[in-house]
Parts: C-alpha cells; sequence; structure tokens
C-alpha cells in the first residue's frame, strides 16, 4: 500500500486558486431586494384583508334625544340637565365622542345627539 504525500505547496496553491466570493454593491442591492420582496408583499396583502368591516343592518338599541343648543349654553350645561344621575365629566366625553365634535367648544343653535339612557 502506497502513501501518497501531498506537497504543503500544493495545499496553499489549492486555497489560492479557489475564487473569493465578492459582494459588490449591485449585487448587495440585488440581494437585499429578493429578501425584501416577500415580506413587503406579506404586509400589503395584511393590511389589504386585515379590516374587513361588515356592514348590518340591525341596530344596537340605542335611541338618541336630539337636542338644539342654546344661546350661552354649555356642552357641561347640557350634561347636567340631560344626565343629572351621571357624572358630566363622562357625559361630556361621551357627547364629544357621539358627535364627533374637535372640542367641547358648542355653538348656539347646533344640534345634538344624545342618548336616550341618559335622560331616564
Amino acid at each position: 500500500m502506497s502513501t501518497a504525500v501531498i506537497a504543503p505547496n500544493a495545499v496553499n496553491r489549492a486555497r489560492q486558486s479557489a475564487p473569493r466570493l465578492r459582494l459588490t454593491t449591485r449585487g448587495r442591492v440585488v440581494l437585499m431586494t429578493l429578501a425584501a420582496t416577500p415580506l413587503v408583499i406579506a404586509a400589503l396583502v395584511f393590511s389589504l384583508n386585515g379590516g374587513d368591516a361588515a356592514a348590518t343592518l340591525e341596530s344596537n338599541g340605542t335611541a338618541f334625544d336630539y337636542v338644539d343648543v342654546a344661546a350661552g349654553q354649555s356642552l357641561w350645561a347640557i350634561a347636567e340637565q340631560n344626565a343629572p344621575g351621571h357624572d358630566p365629566r363622562e357625559v361630556v366625553a361621551q357627547l364629544i365622542e357621539l358627535n364627533q365634535l374637535p372640542s367641547a367648544d358648542v355653538y348656539a343653535g347646533q344640534e345634538l345627539a344624545i342618548p336616550s339612557r341618559f335622560s331616564q
């Protein structure tokens, strides 16, 4: 049986002759684009299908009374007058949200929706 001895220079030449992989700037851009494309597509699909809202004809059972704001009347006064058994701060916050008011300022002649449960 013969044993082949490889000279150390042959091993070094084999290592040196193997091409090194160099990634250029263009190659990095292509690689990042290929890696990011599935993530972008998944995000778009999720955002387009994630928030489906269904409109129905069913009522949630909430009835409203409508009040016209008198001259000099504030939202706080309307809350105290129409919901005497409730905390006026909570009623004012709910009226602002329900009527989609930008602030607690109201003007004379403005019509506000008030849930009927406050009147009871």
